[in-house]
């Protein structure tokens, strides 16, 4: 089922209660690929990350395994860093498993899993699981307001795929 242009698609943020870890899942009205790529391609990544209201630059990206990251999402000059590691980039299984942190706290690093599963229709399934080291910094997570920039990030993905 595909949304209408008024209807806005919400992401799913489901937190273990007994384990650390935070599951993210969200339908897109495009292929398996076009989704993937637009987590991989930085200059893709750059336009759609983030709340509405912030810019991004990317510093670096290496979207290949073994490679790491790192951009800024701000105004002006309050932009705030974040960083990690491409730990798996498989193109072929439409797969990512990464590294993530916030220069803000960075001992507080989520290790993450990305799947790019096929729906019926050419959509996709994205599932993002993401573990943290501690109960408190799954909390840290789901207080700081992620749930805006998952939703409207997503919502200007939504747009940029419907270009392809």
């Amino acid at each position: 089922m595909s949304t209408s242009k008024n209807e806005v698609r919400e992401a799913a943020i489901i937190a273990d209660p007994d384990l650390p870890k935070v599951t993210i899942t969200r339908e897109f009205d495009a292929t398996p690929e076009l989704v993937f790529r637009a987590h991989v391609d930085p200059e893709i990544f750059a336009q759609w990350i983030g709340p509405n209201r912030y810019q991004v630059t990317i510093d670096r990206w290496q979207a290949e395994t073994g490679g790491s990251y790192r951009y800024l999402i701000g105004e002006g000059e309050e932009r705030q860093g974040f960083f990690g590691s491409f730990h798996q980039v498989l193109p072929d299984e439409l797969k990512v498993v990464q590294t993530w942190g916030w220069e803000g706290m960075p001992d507080a690093v989520s290790l993450e899993t990305l799947t790019f599963t096929e729906l019926p229709g050419g959509r996709t399934l994205l599932t993002s699981v993401g573990l943290v080291d501690s109960m408190e910094a799954q909390a840290g997570m789901l207080a700081s307001g992620m749930e805006v920039g998952v939703n409207e990030g997503y919502a200007k993905l939504d747009e940029l795929l419907a270009r392809e």
